[in-house]
């Protein structure tokens, strides 16, 4: 399975409650002696108005945002498949809401 990197959105299965669904990887990519483990943000369809829901329109999304509350760390063994990758820009507006999320 190839690396996953930061600004790639992958499908991912976050476990039966969760179910699977886009993410969007927002952790460093991992060495041979780290854990096998990758940072998300996820997507969702179903939205609530929060300030920390982060609208991005790609090709390869339906309408939604990324939940930037929903940061989530997963084994590598679950990404499924890559869907695409976010526009500099686009990443970047995520990584400020993570920003303010976490009060950094």
């Amino acid at each position: 399975m190839p690396k996953q990197n930061r600004g790639e959105v992958w499908l991912v299965d976050l476990g039966m409650v969760a179910k699977v669904r886009p993410c969007l990887v927002i952790s460093t990519p991992t060495h041979v002696e780290d854990r096998a483990l990758v940072t998300v943000v996820t997507h969702t369809t179903s939205t609530r108005g929060s300030r920390f829901e982060i609208p991005i329109r790609t090709r390869f999304l339906e309408t939604g945002v990324f939940d930037v509350q929903s940061l989530v760390t997963v084994s590598e063994a679950k990404f499924l498949r890559k869907l695409g990758n976010l526009q500099p820009e686009q990443l970047s507006v995520v990584e400020d809401a993570v920003r303010q999320w976490l009060g950094l």
